[in-house]
């Protein structure tokens, strides 16, 4: 058993402010100083101004790390704030999927604005402590724990000393320390970090609730982006806040009436219509694996590959036999899609805690995907024991798989060889040395695996100047957009979803539009004026949950049984039964009336917002919105030959005579075309979001939305006049 010690360094009292219809109105900030222990807090007020304009969750985030950052701070600066909110909706209990907690932080791997979300308690018990955001800003002298007590009205930092700076002991011993008795733990969330995040650019926050019927924390990710990363550069072991006697009432909204009857609603659509839809309470999203299968979109081996005939061996029904049933598997209160599903009393095989028995959280279907079928291994029980070790160490399973699948492939390639990996074999499939190199990535003291768990752009680079890998061919292959790693579903044969992963805010990533089959599948954007609207709406439209609070699980992971009846296309894809449930329970906690044009306008403010506030880092142009050939089409003769007679016909279909072209030279007259159709639907999403040929929003549209504040003007006007940046 590990153990850690506390040593109190600062401590302010503060006023609880009480929660009225979804905000308290006021946000935290804590300051560790300059290295030079000079602590200090500030509460201050949110106003009726900025709830107007950036709603809350991810838009008050967005806004308060504008205030701390300049144009020339980076992720490792002591200013770059990671800033911690839920929204307005977050906490209340009475609707599926509402205790969203938001991060946003400058990225090490973009360099950017990013933004990531996690279950789990700590957004709403922040809320329930007083205050709609936490930024905690500046670099300690050494190991700190920041304490937010809501109960006692007390904010503490103190020193911490541990033997295990890995998640689940620096959870485990937390809730265990703030807590009263052993059931009191439900009172405690804890986000923390691990190891690899002191060196990886992979590093994922953990965010704990505790689980009654287990008598254990249990960890959801907010891991994408490098959140981890930012709070061990501050060095920071663990944020962690106590709200006791939750009622589910905090949020003092305007109407309980409607939140009880619109959730009731939801409760029971998901109990009838569950195991006939998406199985998530029994799989949870592991459910996708044979679906994605069987429409070519699984990731297999580096995303050369969308099926494979080893799926039977990662089947929801595979999968299934190693989850615990019949848990209420929700990681906020009252959540009855309990998708948050876990393996129990799992022995490992390797690495420190090896024996030791473990309750694992996951797979998602993203993990059994990126650390499965896209690094050549069909193995649940290796999956399984290789996503706790990356939850342990603070390694985003998505990026870990992405990068991996990589390295296997320039190791296949030739690019690189045992001499550079310290002796291991990388092939795909490779199951034993891939687990080494995982174990490498926590200490950081391995070169190979140090370099690897900067991520593919780096990597990029450190292969070809240190090794004398072939540049070229890793950009052909690298799956990342913006510097993060692409998420697990195979877009090359869906024009639109070449948008939705890298014509993104933030890199691509599926939260902001998934629009595969609309597109592939069901052929209702036949246009590309069809895809610039789907990718206008859906990224807008997923973009609110983040300013208010909910998770989307409970959106469209379960429908009502008559929604592909009453409604055709995109509207069926829109779910507007539960769309109107959101506008409903809105205006149930705010007061406000939302329709569904203002829905979208809230999420446009913040979606331009944050591609102006990218657009002062540096960033936010044309040029950041790369895409890789290997996201576009095949790259290779044996992913032509592997599904010949699809790729022949595609070649028809551009009007592309392959008549005497060798494999290679077909592979490239597609990509070619294919690069034009890009360029297209550049121009046309751009064009729809209101933004010129290089992607700057246009002062027409920064007026529109009502953005065009001093600071944005003074970022802004430079380029309007020349077309350059200041």
């Amino acid at each position: 058993m590990s153990y850690i010690n506390l040593d109190l360094l600062a401590e302010w009292s503060y006023d609880p402010a009480p929660i009225h219809r979804g905000y308290t109105k006021k946000y935290l900030t804590v300051d560790l100083g300059k290295g030079d222990g000079a602590f200090s807090h500030t509460v201050s007020d949110v106003d009726d101004a900025m709830i107007e304009t950036f709603t809350g969750g991810r838009g008050f985030g967005l806004k308060i790390l504008w205030d701390h950052v300049t144009e020339q701070s980076r992720w490792d600066s002591p200013e770059n704030a990671l800033v911690i909110s839920g929204g307005p909706i977050c906490g209340i209990t009475q609707y599926p999927g509402t205790g969203k907690t938001y991060s946003v932080f400058l990225s090490p791997l973009t360099d950017q604005t990013y933004n990531s979300n996690a279950g789990g308690y700590l957004g709403p018990y922040l809320k329930a402590s007083g205050f709609d955001a936490l930024a905690v800003a500046g670099k300690a002298p050494e190991d700190v724990v920041v304490y937010i007590d809501g109960d006692e009205g007390k904010i503490k930092i103190f020193k911490a000393e541990t033997d295990n700076r890995n998640a689940y002991a620096v959870t485990e011993n937390l809730h265990k320390h703030f807590s009263k008795d052993e059931y009191d733990q439900i009172s405690i969330s804890v986000m923390s970090a691990g190891r690899a995040a002191e060196h990886s650019w992979w590093g994922a926050l953990n965010v704990s609730f505790y689980d009654p019927r287990r008598g254990l924390p249990r960890l959801k990710q907010a891991g994408r982006g490098g959140g981890g990363t930012v709070l061990r550069d501050k060095n920071i072991l663990a944020i962690a806040v106590r709200k006791s006697g939750f009622t589910g009432k905090e949020n003092n909204p305007a109407d309980m009436s409607v939140l009880q009857k619109v959730g009731t609603k939801l409760h029971r659509e998901i109990r009838q219509n569950d195991d006939v839809q998406c199985l998530m309470r029994t799989v949870g999203t592991a459910h996708l694996n044979l679906v994605m299968n069987d429409y070519d979109i699984l990731p297999v081996n580096n995303f050369k590959f969308g099926r494979s005939e080893k799926i039977g061996a990662i089947t929801p029904e595979a999968y299934k036999k190693y989850f615990t049933q019949g848990y209420a598997d929700g990681c906020w209160h009252g959540c009855s899609m309990a998708c948050a599903k876990a393996v129990d009393g799992f022995e490992l095989r390797t690495g420190p805690d090896k024996g030791k028995k473990v309750t694992v959280d996951g797979p998602e279907y993203e993990t059994a995907a990126a650390i499965g079928a896209n690094i050549g291994i069909f193995d649940p029980l290796w999956t399984i024991e290789a996503n706790y070790y990356a939850d342990h160490y603070a390694l985003d399973t998505i990026s870990l798989g992405t990068g991996l699948a990589f390295v296997c492939e320039c190791y296949e390639l030739g690019l690189i060889n045992k001499e550079h990996t310290g002796g291991l074999e990388l092939n795909f499939g490779a199951a034993e040395d891939l687990m080494e190199l995982i174990h490498r990535m926590m200490d950081g003291r391995d070169e190979f695996a140090a370099a690897v768990a900067k991520g593919i752009r780096q990597m990029k680079t450190i292969f070809s100047e240190r090794y004398g890998a072939d540049r070229e061919v890793m950009e052909r292959i690298g799956m990342e957009g913006q510097g993060i790693e692409v998420s697990q579903y195979r877009c090359q044969e869906s024009v639109a979803q070449w948008g939705g992963y890298f014509l993104t805010l933030k890199g691509p990533q599926h939260d902001e539009a998934w629009v595969i089959f609309m597109d592939m599948v069901n052929k209702q954007l036949p246009t590309f004026e069809d895809k610039a609207e789907a990718l206008f709406y859906f990224p807008n439209f997923r973009l609110w949950f983040s300013l208010v609070g909910v998770c989307k699980l409970p959106w469209n992971d379960v429908e009502p049984v008559d929604n592909q009846i009453r409604y055709k296309g995109i509207e069926a894809a829109k779910v507007p039964e539960h769309v109107e449930n959101y506008l409903a329970i809105y205006e149930a906690v705010t007061g406000k009336p939302l329709s569904k044009e203002e829905m979208i306008l809230q999420s446009e403010k913040m979606y331009n917002f944050e591609r102006i506030f990218n657009f002062r880092m540096g960033k936010g142009t044309r040029a950041e919105h790369n895409i890789p050939d290997r996201a576009l089409g095949p790259v290779f003769p044996d992913e032509w030959e592997v599904r010949k007679d699809y790729f022949e016909g595609r070649l028809a279909e551009a009007g592309i005579d392959g008549t005497g072209l060798t494999v290679e030279q077909k592979i490239e007259k597609l990509l070619a075309h294919r690069r034009v159709e890009w360029e297209k639907l550049v121009d046309a999403v751009y064009s729809r979001r209101g933004w010129d040929k290089n992607g700057v929003p246009t002062r027409e549209t920064v007026e529109r939305l009502g953005l065009d504040s001093a600071e944005v003007l003074k970022v802004m006007e430079p380029y309007w006049r020349t077309g350059k940046r200041a």
